[in-house]
C-alpha cells in the first residue's frame, strides 16, 4: 500500500499543521498509526495548543500555578483535564475583625495581591464611597488558607456611587461612571494607583484622569473590560432619565495612564440592543464577549455577542444558534450576573436575576475553543459552548449584582456581596437583603 502523503513530510512540517487543527482533530490524527501518535503527543505541540486556545497569559499562569503546587503535568493531560471541567469547590472565607458593609453593584478587583472593594449601594438607599482591601498574596494560585483581615481606607475621593465599572490595568484601577446619591449618572474617569509601603500594607492614590473633551455620556450599570492593559471598552448602561444605552466606547491608555482619550466605536454593523447589567469579557487578542443584561423593554436577555476590535473595521457579531436543539443546555436569561475569564479559555458565568427578580445560584462555563469553531460555521459546536457546573462545599447561593474577580492562575474566583434572598419581614420588603460575605470558588481539576 502506498504511504499517505503526510508520511513524507518532516516532523516540523507536520507539527506546524497540527498546531492549526482543533484538539479533537489532533487526537483523531494520533489514532491513525503509531508514528502519528508519537508526533501528535509531544509536549511541544500540546503546549502550543494550550497557548492558542487559552491565550499565552493563561497558559503561562497555569504553568506557574502548577509549579507552585509542585505538580508537573504533560500539557496534553492538562488540556484534557481542563476540557472536562464539570465541578467547582466553594467555601466562605473566614474574616477577623471589621468587614465591609453588605452591599451590591460595587466593584471587586484583585490587584497586586490585594482584594479591593469600592462603593456600591446598601440598605437605606445610600451609595457608598468607602474602600476596603484584604491581602491575599502575590503568588499565582494562592488559596487564602488563613483568616483574612479587612482594612478600611479613607473615603471621599472618588465620591460615592454604585453601578460603576472598575477595571484592572496592570497594577492600577481605572474607574468610570456610576450613579451617585442624588441619582445623577456620572462619566468621570479615575485612576487608582496601588502603592505598596511594606509587606501586607498599602495605600491607594486616586486621581482624575485627563481624557480631553470627548467622553461617553453619563451612565451606570454599563459593562466594561480591559484589553491587553492598553484599552478599556465600555458598552451600554443606564443613561440620563433612565434610558438604556447601546453605544460602544474605547478608552486609549497607551500613554501609560498619564492621560487617556475616548472614542466611540461606530459603523460596527448589527450590534447588541441597548441594555444594562450585562457583562463584557476580554478573551485575548482583539476579541470580547458580551452576554445577557436587561433590555429597553425590561426584558432580560441571554444572547451572546462577539466583538472584534480589529485594526481597521471593528465589528459585532451575534452567535446565534437553534435554541430548540439546545434547550436546557444554555444559561437562562439574566441580569446582574458576573462573567470572569478562567483557566482553559472559559468564561465562568455566575448568578444574576431573571425578569421577575428571582435570583440564581448556577455556574456556567462558555468554552472559547468551541465558541470559535461555532463562529467559523461548525453549528454542531453550539451544544459544546455552554456547560453547567456542579458546586461542592459552601455555595455562595442565589445572588445578583455581586462582585467577582479571578486570581492570576485563573483557577480561583472570589465573590463578594450582592443582593440575596431573605425571609420577608417588615424591615426587609420583598425578602431582599444585601450580603457582605466573601467566597472563594475554585476549579476542580484532577491534577
Amino acid at each position: 500500500m502506498e504511504a499517505a502523503p503526510v508520511a513524507h513530510l518532516g516532523y516540523d512540517q507536520v507539527l506546524s499543521i497540527l498546531r492549526l487543527l482543533p484538539a479533537e482533530a489532533v487526537v483523531s490524527f494520533a489514532a491513525t498509526c503509531r508514528a502519528f501518535r508519537d508526533w501528535a503527543s509531544t509536549d511541544v505541540l500540546w503546549e502550543a495548543l494550550c497557548r492558542r486556545d487559552w491565550g499565552a497569559r493563561a497558559a503561562a499562569a497555569a504553568a506557574v500555578a502548577l509549579a507552585e503546587r509542585r505538580c508537573r503535568l504533560p500539557w496534553r493531560r492538562l488540556y484534557a483535564e481542563v476540557a472536562r471541567l464539570d465541578a467547582l469547590s466553594a467555601r466562605r472565607l473566614r474574616v477577623k475583625g471589621l468587614s465591609p458593609r453588605p452591599r451590591a453593584s460595587h466593584s471587586l478587583n484583585l490587584v497586586a495581591g490585594w482584594l479591593v472593594v469600592f462603593g456600591g449601594g446598601c440598605e437605606g438607599g445610600r451609595h457608598l464611597d468607602d474602600i476596603w482591601a484584604t491581602y491575599l498574596g502575590n503568588g499565582a494560585g494562592n488559596r487564602s488558607s488563613s483568616v483574612l483581615c479587612w482594612q478600611q481606607f479613607p473615603s471621599g475621593t472618588p465620591n460615592g456611587r454604585f453601578g460603576h465599572s472598575c477595571t484592572l490595568v496592570g497594577d492600577a484601577l481605572v474607574m468610570f461612571g456610576g450613579i451617585n446619591d442624588r441619582g445623577l449618572r456620572l462619566n468621570d474617569t479615575w485612576i487608582g494607583q496601588i502603592i505598596s509601603e511594606e509587606p501586607c500594607k498599602m495605600r491607594i492614590s486616586w486621581r482624575l484622569l485627563e481624557v480631553g473633551p470627548i467622553t461617553p455620556s453619563p451612565r451606570g450599570a454599563h459593562a466594561a473590560c480591559c484589553l491587553d492593559d492598553k484599552f478599556i471598552m465600555i458598552h451600554g448602561g443606564i443613561g440620563v432619565h433612565g434610558s438604556r444605552l447601546g453605544d460602544t466606547w474605547l478608552l486609549d491608555l497607551s500613554d501609560g495612564l498619564r492621560s487617556g482619550s475616548w472614542r466611540q466605536m461606530e459603523d460596527t454593523g448589527p450590534s447588541p440592543s441597548p441594555r444594562s447589567g450585562h457583562t463584557l469579557t476580554w478573551i485575548g487578542e482583539t476579541h470580547l464577549v458580551l452576554f445577557g443584561g436587561r433590555g429597553s423593554e425590561y426584558d432580560v436577555l441571554n444572547d451572546v455577542w462577539l466583538f472584534d476590535i480589529g485594526d481597521h473595521l471593528p465589528q459585532w457579531k451575534e452567535l446565534k444558534c437553534d435554541l430548540s436543539s439546545i434547550l436546557g443546555e444554555l444559561p437562562s436569561p439574566r441580569v446582574g450576573h458576573s462573567a470572569t475569564l478562567v483557566l482553559g479559555g472559559k468564561i465562568l458565568v455566575y448568578g444574576g436575576e431573571d425578569s421577575q427578580r428571582r435570583r440564581m445560584d448556577d455556574f456556567w462555563t462558555l468554552d472559547l475553543p468551541a465558541l470559535r469553531q461555532f463562529q467559523s460555521g461548525s453549528r454542531k459546536m453550539a451544544k459544546r459552548m455552554w456547560k453547567k457546573l456542579r458546586t461542592d462545599g459552601q455555595s455562595p447561593h442565589c445572588r445578583s449584582f455581586h462582585g467577582a474577580c479571578v486570581d492570576t492562575s485563573g483557577c480561583c474566583v472570589y465573590v463578594f456581596g450582592g443582593m440575596v434572598d431573605a425571609l420577608a419581614h417588615p424591615a426587609e420588603s420583598l425578602g431582599l437583603r444585601f450580603d457582605g460575605q466573601l467566597y472563594q470558588v475554585e476549579l476542580v481539576l484532577h491534577l
